[in-house]
């Protein structure tokens, strides 16, 4: 029964990393469709090279420093309890390395390639796991702290603020220190479209990233006797309460109404083994607007030219996603209980101002010493031809 059960869990937390593998494509097409077609190319390898520079990072240095944990010993102990180890690692790196796959749509279209690799391998390697270790390995003694203080430890089951608010603020530190595209801002006020290159690709990145959310959210249990139905279904709300939201305050733009899910799964994550489905549906809401509202505020209002509005969609609404599991995961507000708000305030704060500062030592190093912008007329000429010397359509478009 032991062997069987060691089986069960390796299988379960191996179909969740494959689920959250396949959301990088989601990642990809989001991007591919949302930036203009000269850096469609550009947009597809750099999530898979990102990804595997931080598969790379994270086992020789990321997971170490989040766990305790190496992998230096022969494969007979690696392979000891079906390679659940293994597999766990395989598990929490697909999290890992969606931090610089959220980066890379706020930086797209203009970033240099080699310069993000670099920031990607210290991200992940680093600045991620050091965090991670606080909110899921006890580091530090914060957990205990939090939990003498109020009561409750900080809680974030899937990543809302772990994975989500951290990889927004480092985003939005990257999109700062990097600047607009050329001419998205004209001297006399005037703002450039810039408009997407294919809203189908964007929508089919969105239903990737929304079904791999499933595993992304419900394998989180990491065993499967802590597998939770409730998870599944409070996903589900928030996905769909995103989207109604979003549509609604979005005036039916696409790309409005297909980051809606987004925006909700992003919140629903912290406290999705905790709530009422009203309370996700709600949190989902509620994202809805946030994304909506302050993706026209910052594009229009501030001009930071976050492409893919990953600040406002990971970073802000991962952050209310953790303040939400304080007061919908409550008991009083129907669900199941055992946190407190002050202590999901106080963890959400050290996220966002960890990350924040993270994003800024480390792009702002590279530009200071590599540089991390295109020259103008490599970005004139798109990141596909400028980078990669072929275009989406190379019977149209090359460069030798």
């Amino acid at each position: 029964m032991e062997t069987l059960s060691q089986g069960a869990n390796a299988l379960f937390i191996l179909l969740g990393a494959i689920m959250v593998l396949a959301m990088h494509a989601g990642f990809a097409f989001l991007e591919l469709g949302t930036v203009r077609k000269k850096n469609q190319v550009n947009a597809l390898v750099k999530i898979l090279v990102d990804f595997s520079v931080s598969t790379v990072a994270y086992f020789l240095v990321g997971y170490g420093v989040a766990y305790g944990t190496h992998f230096f010993t022969g494969a007979e102990s690696l392979a000891a309890k079906n390679g659940y180890e293994l597999v766990k690692f395989f598990f929490l790196l697909t999290f890992a390395a969606a931090i610089p796959a959220i980066v890379s749509g706020g930086i797209a279209e203009r970033a240099r390639f080699g310069p993000q690799l670099i920031a990607t391998a210290v991200i992940v390697g680093l600045i991620y796991p050091l965090f991670e270790s606080v909110a899921w390995n006890q580091a530090f003694g914060v957990q205990a702290w939090l939990k003498a203080s109020f009561g409750a430890e900080f809680h974030d089951f899937a990543g809302s603020v772990v994975v989500h608010a951290v990889g927004g603020w480092i985003g939005l530190a990257a999109v700062m220190l990097l600047g607009p595209r050329m001419n998205r801002y004209k001297k006399d006020g005037a703002i450039s479209a810039h408009p997407p290159s294919s809203i189908p690709f964007l929508a089919l990145g969105a239903w990737v990233l929304a079904v791999g959310w499933f595993g992304f959210n419900v394998m989180s249990a990491q065993t499967l006797d802590k597998i939770s139905g409730l998870v599944a279904v409070n996903s589900l709300m928030a996905m769909v309460g995103g989207t109604l939201a979003a549509t609604w305050a979005g005036r039916n733009d696409p790309g409005f109404a297909y980051n809606g899910p987004l925006a909700g799964l992003v919140a629903v994550c912290a406290g999705s083994d905790l709530m009422h489905p009203v309370g996700a549906l709600v949190v989902g809401a509620v994202a809805g607007i946030i994304f909506v509202q302050m993706f026209t505020l910052t594009q229009n209002r501030w001009k930071i030219d976050d492409v893919l509005g990953v600040w406002p969609l990971h970073g802000l609404c991962g952050a209310w996603g953790g303040i939400a599991c304080g007061i919908f995961g409550s008991s009083w507000a129907g669900g199941i209980g055992g946190v407190s708000l002050m202590a999901q305030l106080i963890g959400t704060l050290m996220g966002v101002v960890w990350a924040a500062l993270g994003g800024l030592l480390v792009y702002g190093a590279l530009k200071r010493f590599v540089g991390i912008r295109l020259s103008q007329e490599e970005e004139f000429d798109g990141a596909d031809l400028s980078i990669h010397k072929i275009g989406a359509t190379p019977e149209r478009e090359v460069s030798w």
